[in-house]
Order: structure tokens, then sequence, then C-alpha cells
């Protein structure tokens, strides 16, 4: 497993934009696919995107495309989440994860940074 730590969250209003960072520690890096995940109050989690160990793929539901991007630095252990357009309603604690490609599950978490959207 790989120990991640979440950080660049904060306070913005709506039509802004914030960068969020996981930095990775542990292992191999660019064995992990890292994937964001987000929990609104009172909502359960839910994916937004992933990216692959070489960052050559991402993965964007619907509702992440056009406004938020994922990237990676492998030489940086650090995957980033740039996030523009933000909406209230995106307002969330935002979870990095890990898992390696062979991996059903993510099995490894970091502890969340808080995003708070104003209107």
């Amino acid at each position: 497993q790989v120990q991640l730590v979440e950080s660049g969250g904060g306070l913005v209003q709506a039509g802004g934009s914030l960068r969020l960072s996981c930095a990775a520690s542990g292992r191999t890096f660019s064995d992990y696919v890292i994937g964001w995940f987000r929990q609104a109050p009172g909502k359960e989690r839910e994916f937004a995107l992933a990216i692959s160990g070489s960052g050559r793929i991402t993965y964007y539901p619907g509702s992440a495309k056009g406004r938020f991007t994922i990237s990676r630095d492998n030489t940086k252990n650090t995957v980033y989440l740039q996030m523009s357009g933000l909406k209230p309603e995106d307002t969330a604690v935002y979870y990095c994860a890990a898992r390696t490609v062979s991996a059903i599950e993510y099995d490894s978490w970091g502890q969340g940074t808080q995003v708070t959207v104003s209107s």
C-alpha cells in the first residue's frame, strides 16, 4: 500500500478554481491508479475521476468532464486535481485513493481535504 495525503482544499466562490494535490509515499507510485472521490454532506462518497499509473489514461465520468482535470507527476509522487467553474454542489470532502492495476477496489485512502464553494 501507499500512504496518501491530500492538500489544497479551501473556501472558494462559485465560478472559482482550486487545485488539489495528493502526495504519496511508501511504494512505487507509478504502479498505482489514483482516483479522486468526494463526499458531500449527507451523501455517500462518489467517484469523481482517476488516472492510470503512467498518466496516459484518464477516466472522467460525465459530471467531472469539462470542469475537472486530473494529472500526475511521478517524479514528485503527486497527483493533481484541477477544478474550475466550481459550483456550490461541488462542496464536499475530497479524497484521493490508490489501487494497483489488477485490483478492483481502491485500498489506500487519504484523510481528505474540504472544499467549500460559496454562492
